[in-house]
């Protein structure tokens, strides 16, 4: 993916992700599937989620954890497709690192025990994000229903993309620009932007097709392709974090903010990789806990935009802390910035000096995210897009099941 593309600057690409819809090929990013009988273990005791509690068909981000200092390997996002199986989405930029560290994470929880663990790396497959306001509208003129399964569309034609929520995932067709329908695409509803918008795995051989219809059917004035450089800028605005600049193998989850990603039952029954030190931190030292030194936050940044490395400081001008990223907001019109800062002052509307250029700026500590996100969540209480009956589930959780096994098959070939 370029930075940008030749028919949107960066500015004007980020705009018309905010009102609009961009496409995104972020097939750079390394997709992997875990199943089998030790898969949930397994991921139990590499990252800090809740796997027990994470429903069919939902996703959670994650954190791969060093043993014993609970460093951040990476980050990852990780969806339950089945019982014993998963789709996890890791880093480009960690991929070597990621490999190495599963491989050997692997061989270890099997020969200490653990059940078998299937790994597959979905080498080829491609990934692309469909993300602004306009992106469901544009995914559902092509969602396709299987014509020889009557009974499933009347089941679930109205629960997918209208109602597949924020961290939902599904399985679809859609119709090419031939008149052919692609294979199964897994689509999950989220994305790196704050905006609504999905994430769709494509098998190897239908990428163009399915990137082909999107476009053409969308139109220029509704979807334009859209580069690395208004994701960072969109991504920032939404208080979202970048491995190797807000993250990385010292940090911890708890110093990254991140404390949330840590499932309620892990908080009680721990087992995960550092989970002696993550707990100790999640405990504030005044209450006899580890607490934490500096954690990450938000800074809005007077004058020129403060980059990664800038220096913060006191108003008696001593380092409390550094820069990780910052740009101008193209929304907002401020400069923007997140970091990480001495404990005590990380409280939203503190004040303090980033060095910028050899210059101290003003600066304040601001809450994140710097935009309101726009995610289409599920309404208070509904934990399910449509209410069946036994024989409806029956019907459906059959059909999911084949969807499962066909989609495994044809990405791992």
């Amino acid at each position: 993916m370029p930075v940008q593309y030749k028919s949107l600057g960066v500015g004007a690409s980020h705009h018309f992700t905010r009102s609009h819809a961009s496409l995104f090929d972020v097939s750079h990013m390394v997709q992997h599937f875990i199943r089998g009988p030790g898969a949930n273990a397994f991921l139990e005791k590499i990252t800090p989620a809740g796997i027990k509690t994470l429903g069919h068909r939902s996703s959670t981000l994650s954190t791969l954890l060093w043993p014993g200092t609970g460093g951040i390997v990476d980050d990852t996002i990780i969806t339950r497709l089945g019982p014993e199986m998963f789709y996890v989405v890791t880093n480009a930029g960690c991929r070597e690192k990621d490999l190495a560290y599963l491989t050997e994470q692997k061989a270890l929880f099997e020969k200490n025990g653990g059940e078998k663990v299937d790994w597959k790396v979905l080498d080829g497959v491609g990934l692309v994000a469909l993300q602004g306001p306009l992106s469901a509208e544009i995914l559902q003129s092509l969602v396709a229903w299987p014509s020889d399964k009557p009974e499933i569309t009347k089941l679930l034609e109205d629960s997918i993309v209208k109602k597949l929520y924020f961290g939902r995932a599904q399985f679809v067709k859609i119709k090419l620009l031939n008149g052919e329908l692609s294979d199964d695409l897994l689509v999950s509803r989220g994305g790196y932007t704050g905006e609504d918008g999905f994430e769709i795995s494509i098998p190897a051989h239908n990428v163009v097709a399915v990137t082909q219809a999107l476009l053409q059917s969308a139109g220029p004035g509704r979807l334009q392709l859209a580069g690395l450089g208004a994701r960072d800028s969109l991504r920032l605005e939404a208080g979202m974090c970048l491995y190797g600049h807000d993250l990385n193998d010292s940090t911890t989850p708890v110093e990254a903010g991140l404390s949330w990603i840590i499932g309620a039952d892990r908080k009680k029954e721990g087992g995960f990789h550092g989970a002696d030190t993550i707990l100790a931190q999640l405990v504030p030292a005044s209450k006899g806990g580890a607490g934490v030194k500096e954690r990450r936050v938000g800074f809005i940044v007077d004058g020129a935009p403060a980059r990664e490395g800038s220096e913060i400081v006191d108003s008696d001008g001593k380092h409390i802390g550094a820069i990780t990223s910052g740009c101008p907001s193209p929304t907002l019109k401020k400069n923007i910035a997140m970091g990480y800062i001495k404990s005590g002052f990380h409280k939203a509307g503190t004040d303090v000096e980033v060095i910028v250029r050899g210059k101290k700026r003003k600066a304040k500590v601001a809450k994140m995210p710097f935009v309101a996100s726009k995610y289409f969540k599920a309404p208070d209480g509904e934990t399910e897009a449509k209410k069946f009956s036994e024989e409806e589930l029956k019907i459906i959780k059959d059909y999911e099941r084949n969807q499962e096994e066909s989609y495994f098959e044809n990405v791992t070939k």
